[in-house]
């Protein structure tokens, strides 16, 4: 036997709930029961997604106090208490009627939704899987109402005392509905999803008190006072709140505002790291989601400021008008798609980056040197509240933005636009060489102390900052061999060279087929000229080669030849040498790290020196 939709695809439900099946006789009708059932499935798939549902209806709600408590991982018991608007007593019945909605009225609703909740169909899905007891009252109702629901059937409904707003105690989630319940994880992973989810909530709404309960113990708990540094402290720790950089406005960027797209919240400086992404948190208008191209955007801002395989914390809220972003992709209602891709992208790596910039300090040889630094002056940081995307005035034209399938281009389609991306503010003060130690570091001093420079580190920024600012405008240098060097290329390299020639060859590398696997390499970029040609080329190639990341094959190129040119440690520099880097390095536009996000220097400040030598 065979089965068949009504329409649509995999995920999709048909918006009359008529699913067929066809048997030897024929197709028929699924009963009832069965296709809510498969319904609920796309929306409830676990304990969390019954707390998220909920959780946005409170919001929706206008609730500032919202309590959630489970029991056994959510399995067994899942209580959700607001003091939102509540729902009037005759309309109890009809909230768990499936597409039974107050956000939307008609079609048009759909293509700008203003609520986190729309669908009608996160209370019907519930309560065909579990078994739900509502208490609900409203600011004008002298009492409440009682309703109880299991397997989707009404069981009964009667008045009851109440205070304002909505109680919602869901049990035996997935009684009926076996099949799910074997493929849960264990309570405490289950709960911990719960944990993550009314976090992530408390972060976005940093205006709403909530409180988390599991199995009797008070497991987390928001102080709902708008400010988003001390919701970041309850949620993660007081000193990554303090040292959390807020978002700058974006003031000179005219095309971003004309359309309404900004992005607010906080980010960590360079030296909070996390081993993943994990802690990576996105909003659009107030609603979590999860987007490959907001995430690419964040790490991408984050280029050279970190070490390899280390990400960033981030608490980011991107507000837009409603109708450039749809938000009804699934019923989970996290994945949405956005009208001008290429602008999103744009204006939250801008505002990030800018922030970084700012920030940018040189790492001290302090004897703590690996806790983070607080950026200055936090205790006079305005307070962040998220809030809901301005409507764009009728007849408004957003300018059109670049859009894409997939991640969104860094370099490719416009090098121009990315050498200017990656313009901080200068942040080095004059320095004075006086030496070198050890072949590998450039001793200078400047205004507050000493610097101690990594000489490779430093000349990688120079060469790779060189590189990037010439690509933007012209072809790199080339410089020409006195003979021509033949390389045998294995078939992955020989792909790049002629799918990737206008980059390699503007890159600075001349190279021609010779036959067969064997190439003639006629030239390389003047920054590696001294070193081994073919080594060069084939480094390149290998970076370009390299999956994952977020760099695009114009940037790994730029870092192979960066890292292939630079000065390697353990070699004597003159006096002159050395002052000539300084001098470079101090005019790069980001000095304080190579490439790769390594530092180029350390300082060991005025202070320091002196308490180390007991003068203070």
């Amino acid at each position: 036997m065979s089965s068949i939709g009504n329409g649509g695809g995999v995920g999709f439900t048909p918006p009359f709930a008529t699913l067929y099946y066809i048997t030897e006789m024929g197709i028929r009708l699924l009963p009832r029961d069965v296709s809510i059932k498969i319904a609920a499935g796309e929306v409830i798939d676990r304990p969390a997604a019954v707390v998220k549902e909920l959780v946005e209806n409170s919001l929706d709600a206008g609730a500032t106090v919202v309590s959630v408590t489970i029991r056994a991982g959510g399995v067994e018991y899942m209580s959700i208490v607001d003091n939102g608007s509540g729902i009037v007593a005759d309309e109890v019945g009809l909230a768990f009627r499936r597409f039974a909605t107050s956000k939307l009225v008609a079609v048009n609703d759909l293509e700008s939704i203003a609520t986190l909740g729309f669908r009608g169909e996160a209370l019907p899905s519930i309560a065909a899987v579990s078994r739900v007891t509502m208490v609900t009252r409203t600011a004008g109702e002298e009492a409440g109402t009682r309703i109880e629901v299991a397997d989707g059937k009404t069981l009964g409904k009667h008045v009851d005392a109440a205070a304002k707003g909505t109680s919602i105690t869901v049990r035996q989630l997935f009684r009926s509905f076996p099949a799910r319940l074997k493929f849960l994880r264990t309570a405490a992973t289950e709960g911990s999803r719960i944990q993550a989810l009314v976090t992530r909530y408390s972060l976005a709404y940093p205006r709403v008190r909530f409180q988390l309960t599991i199995d009797g113990s008070l497991a987390f708990s928001s102080p709902g006072s708008g400010s988003l540094r001390e919701t970041v402290a309850a949620v993660y720790r007081p000193e990554v709140a303090e040292a959390m950089l807020e978002l700058e406005p974006d003031v000179e960027e005219a095309d971003v505002e004309d359309v309404g797209v900004q992005a607010h919240g906080m980010v960590s400086p360079p030296p909070v790291t996390r081993p993943n992404r994990s802690q990576i948190t996105l909003f659009v208008n107030g609603r979590w989601v999860q987007s490959r191209t907001l995430t690419f955007a964040v790490e991408d801002a984050y280029r050279g400021f970190l070490m390899e395989r280390r990400f960033p914390l981030a608490v980011v809220n991107i507000t837009m008008p409603y109708e450039d972003v749809d938000v009804n992709v699934h019923p989970s209602k996290t994945d949405v798609r956005f009208h001008r891709e290429g602008l999103v992208f744009s204006a939250l790596q801008r505002a990030i980056r800018r922030t970084l910039t700012a920030y940018s300090p040189v790492p001290s040889l302090a004897p703590d040197h690996h806790s983070a630094p607080a950026p200055a002056s936090p205790a006079h940081a305005p307070n962040v509240s998220f809030t809901r995307a301005p409507r764009r005035a009728a007849g408004a034209k957003a300018p059109d933005a670049p859009t894409t399938d997939g991640a969104p281009p860094v370099m490719g389609a416009d090098r121009h636009a990315f050498a200017q991306g990656m313009a901080p503010r200068e942040v080095l003060p004059a320095l004075r060489v006086l030496g070198q130690a050890q072949n590998t570091y450039i001793a200078a001093e400047g205004p507050d102390g000493v610097y101690l420079i990594d000489q490779h580190a430093a000349h990688e920024r120079v060469l790779f900052d060189e590189v990037t600012a010439r690509a933007s405008t012209t072809p790199a240098e080339v410089q020409g061999l006195m003979e021509p060097v033949p390389v045998d290329l294995s078939p992955a390299h020989r792909d790049l060279v002629e799918s990737q020639r206008e980059i390699i060859e503007w890159l600075g590398f001349a190279i021609a087929p010779f036959g067969g696997s064997t190439y003639l390499l006629r030239g390389v970029p003047a920054a590696i000229s001294a070193g081994s040609p073919a080594e060069g080329l084939a480094d390149v190639l290998d970076a370009m080669e390299e999956g994952g990341g977020y760099e695009t094959w114009e940037e790994r190129a730029a870092y192979s030849i960066a890292c292939h040119g630079a000065i390697r440690a353990g070699k004597s520099l003159s006096l002159q040498e050395m002052t000539e880097l300084t001098r470079q390095l101090e005019a790069c536009r980001q000095p304080n790290t190579c490439p790769h996000g390594r530092p180029t220097m350390v300082h060991l400040s005025t202070t320091q020196l002196e308490r180390e030598f007991g003068r203070s």
